[in-house]
């Protein structure tokens, strides 16, 4: 970016020549802050196969350090979301500490339903009680996880479902989710909350067991104010109005959070905001309308042909810049459009600001920060892909996948 001083100085001179409150915008920007996943570092792939990467981290503390590089970078990722038996460890205390020492914090705890072969036809509604008891024994000892990290949520999605009419019995199904689902609950010390993650389809082909937004916020509402949902923008059909969920969700204070990716087809896991960042724009304008605070954010992407560090830089980078837009809105002058019912009018105040290069501005509050004003620049002449394809040459890999 050159001259970026010159670039910043003018930008903001036409914001408030529109009457924008600047400093207002910068403040809020500065303390923007999103979870990156301990498991979009690892080795990923599709379901023909896995693609190792030089550097890529052999256990949860290398996955860590990662995630430091990346709020060293951005300064807006201080959280790691974990992911459970994956990042498990037999002290909690020395990961909590090692977190502590890499400046993080950990974010959401995500119990992992999905791989073990028990759970080949379901988890917490297997018709098998012992099967659907080893499901809850696995919640409740990440409840224990994040009380010993300092974890303030619990993130589960479920890839429960069936594949055949007459498979099983939807209803029942029903009845031992909200029964699984409930022993958790109440087991949740007042700190923790419960973000319950729906998706489409994947791996169920005939009827997915939380399969939209109505279905887990149902759910939520049987078990309680600290249950919430949480949205995955890979998890949904073509078409669907993702911003109108938000806003719904948010009007019935059940929008717990998002696990941000892109998708051309359906939860490809790409880097968000690469494929649609318009759709990712009116997001962030659903969200900070009437001044709402920002639920957690998380990034679920699993980087299987990208550079791991720099994608999930790039991830922050993008995320940065659409709530930047989004802020950029003049509120004043799109309520006067939707009263006058002029249509056109309100869609061209969205665009404008959807328009605008905001890079100078983010650059400039990530200076303010203390981080990198190019993160992806910097890390690219930073040598630090090198250093750890040097340092991490066993070929030993713990990382696992991502849930999909």
């Amino acid at each position: 970016m050159t001259d970026l001083s010159a670039e910043y100085e003018s930008l903001t001179n036409r914001l408030t020549d529109k009457g924008l409150d600047t400093s207002r915008i910068e403040r809020e920007l500065a303390s923007f802050a999103v979870e990156t996943p301990s498991w979009g570092y690892g080795d990923s792939g599709t379901r023909f196969g896995t693609f190792p990467q030089l550097g890529r981290p052999r256990d949860v503390f290398e996955r860590i350090e990662d995630a430091a590089e990346v709020h060293r970078l951005t300064g807006a990722a201080p959280a790691v979301a974990l992911h459970f038996p994956w990042d498990a460890v037999d002290d909690y205390g020395a990961l909590r500490d090692h977190l502590s020492r890499a400046g993080l914090r950990v974010g959401a705890i995500n119990p992992n339903l999905f791989q073990d072969p028990d759970y080949r036809l379901g988890s917490l509604t297997n018709p098998d009680p012992g099967i659907r008891g080893k499901a809850v024994d696995h919640l409740l000892e990440c409840v224990q996880i994040a009380i010993a990290v300092g974890g303030d949520a619990q993130s589960l999605w479920l890839a429960d479902g069936t594949n055949y009419a007459g498979q099983d019995d939807l209803g029942a199904r029903r009845s031992r989710l909200e029964d699984g689902l409930s022993r958790l609950y109440a087991s949740l010390p007042e700190v923790q909350e419960l973000l319950v993650e729906y998706k489409l389809f994947e791996p169920a082909f005939y009827a997915t067991d939380l399969a939209d937004w109505g279905s887990a916020v149902l759910l939520c509402q049987r078990l309680g104010s600290r249950a919430r949902v949480l949205v995955d923008l890979g998890h949904h059909a073509h078409g669907v109005n993702i911003e109108q969920i938000v806003t719904l969700l948010a009007h019935e204070e059940r929008l717990g959070g998002f696990h941000f990716n892109n998708r051309k087809y359906a939860d490809d896991d790409l880097i968000v905001g690469s494929v649609n960042p318009l759709e990712l724009f009116l997001i962030f304008c659903e969200l900070v309308s009437g001044g709402r605070e920002l639920p957690r954010l998380t990034i679920d992407q699993s980087h299987n042909i990208e550079p791991k560090v720099q994608a999930m830089v790039l991830s922050v980078v993008n995320l940065q810049e659409a709530y930047a837009k989004a802020l950029l809105v003049n509120r004043d002058a799109l309520v006067a459009a939707q009263e006058a019912s002029d249509v056109l009018a309100g869609h061209e105040i969205l665009l404008d600001a959807f328009n605008t290069d905001v890079r100078p501005l983010c650059a400039h509050v990530r200076g303010q920060n203390g981080a990198a004003e190019d993160p992806v620049g910097e890390l690219r002449a930073s040598g630090y892909a090198d250093r750890i394809a040097a340092e991490r040459s066993d070929p030993a890999v713990v990382s696992g996948g991502t849930p999909r």
